[in-house]
């Protein structure tokens, strides 16, 4: 049995997370519930993180003391454990009493003297509270439980090596049978292993054990825009899709995630009237110094925010027709209720049916925000992810942690999800040398 000393901002990044420690023992330092209290009135995520953990405690009381432990339903006990001022004593004179880190690092201090060594891990996701713990010869860890490995995770995509026959076969009967374990709509590149640049393209159909072509590219393009690579053609064969409800683009900046995803939405919505609306929604996160707080109504205060999604949507309508008349600007298909564009922070409590719904900057949202996102979709809505895992500007997640990784992990190989990660960058040359060399 272990004793895992949990952080604050453990349980504000997960309040499940008390239940994932199997049948060891869990500690709540009493600081820990103190600074919880701080978030309560919090309308952030964070607030209504620190109000669940909050309840799931006060529910625990009426077991048993909480000093002296409660069993916790799928094993294991929760204690809170109370700070004493003779605990800093063993503590460095440089870290001050009136830090709450500090005070977590003398109650996890005493309770290690107490038990045999290596029975009491400090989990925090605090970076320098891990150095901390680790200078004072005390085990700590990252809270792992919602981890992916951003460099193992899943691509989308794979190469599968056949005969020339098999190759041939394909184009001429439209798909190929494969004994092969590919996962569900996942994107597969038949190469001859006779000549290499004999290759053909194709999606894995998991209920039918086959491999099928990629969905018929229209002549002019989506919008105007034309798949200039492998993973580009494997991420419109999905995002045109209507039976693969969820899709998530990962990849590096230049891409083209966000732009493949608006094109493909308006085609599907504004044209072929599939979804009765393109709803475009991005989390409201600075880069850099905030600005502070901005004039005007709500449309102009988060007009810097959502520039990046007008750039990409005027992009798509600066092609001109035969005629050489304009096509109609984005403010014309907002006012037609065609498209939408708004933050994350309303969508809770929201039921969204029969749109094309496109959550920009994913990277950004916890796994918990990216549940509440997904179930917020109502019947016929598809919903699109898109982000780069090394471009995050919450401080509460990280490359590894953050929720568009943690979905693409988690649902990968289901028949109603697909998924791709690009790696060409296609926005300019100095664009993809900025993004591979600083």
């Amino acid at each position: 049995m272990k004793y895992y000393i949990l952080d604050t901002n453990v349980v504000l990044h997960d309040p499940q997370a008390i239940f994932k420690f199997d049948d060891n023992v869990v500690i709540l330092p009493l600081t820990v519930i103190e600074e919880i209290d701080r978030f309560k009135k919090d309308q952030s995520e964070t607030g209504r993180n620190a109000r669940h953990i909050s309840r799931l405690i006060d529910g625990f009381r009426a077991q048993a003391k909480l000093v002296d432990g409660v069993t916790l339903d799928h094993g294991g006990t929760l204690k809170v454990a109370i700070y004493k001022q003779e605990f800093m004593q063993k503590l460095p004179p440089e870290l001050r009493v009136d830090r709450g880190d500090n005070r977590i690092l003398a109650v996890a201090k005493d309770l290690m003297e107490s038990l045999p060594a290596g029975k009491v891990v400090l989990v925090s996701k605090d970076i320098n509270l891990r150095i901390k713990a680790d200078t004072l010869d005390m085990r700590a860890e990252d809270f792992q439980n919602d981890k992916v490995p951003v460099d193992e995770l899943y691509s989308g995509t794979a190469e599968y090596l056949v005969s020339k026959e098999l190759v041939d076969q394909f184009y001429g009967q439209g798909s190929i049978d494969v004994d092969e374990d590919f996962y569900a709509n996942q994107g597969v590149t038949l190469v001859d292993d006779t000549n290499m640049s004999h290759t053909a393209l194709g999606r894995y159909i998991a209920a039918r054990q086959k491999i099928v072509p990629l969905i018929k590219f229209p002549k002019d393009g989506v919008w105007g825009i034309h798949p200039r690579n492998r993973e580009q053609q494997f991420a419109f064969d999905l995002l045109l899709n209507d039976d693969i409800q969820l899709v998530s683009l990962v990849g590096k900046a230049g891409t083209g995630k966000t732009l493949l995803a608006i094109a493909a939405g308006l085609l599907k919505s504004a044209d072929d009237g599939t979804y009765n609306r393109l709803l475009i929604s991005r989390p409201v996160f600075p880069m850099g110094r905030d600005l502070g707080f901005l004039p005007g109504d709500i449309e102009e205060k988060l007009a810097p925010w959502m520039q990046p999604i007008f750039d990409n949507v005027e992009l798509l309508l600066s092609s001109h027709d035969e005629g050489g008349k304009r096509k109609r600007g984005y403010r014309e298909l907002i006012d037609l209720g065609l498209m939408e564009i708004e933050p994350l922070t309303y969508i809770r409590g929201r039921s969204i049916p029969k749109q094309y719904l496109i959550v920009d900057e994913a990277q950004n949202l916890t796994p918990h925000e990216i549940k509440t996102i997904i179930s917020r979709a109502g019947e016929g809505t598809k919903v699109v992810l898109t982000g780069d895992p090394y471009q995050i500007d919450n401080p509460y997640v990280d490359s590894s942690s953050n929720g568009l990784t943690y979905a693409v992990e988690r649902l990968k190989g289901q028949e109603l999800i697909g998924h791709v990660t690009l790696t060409k960058g296609e926005r300019s040359s100095l664009a993809e040398l900025a993004a591979n060399l600083l």
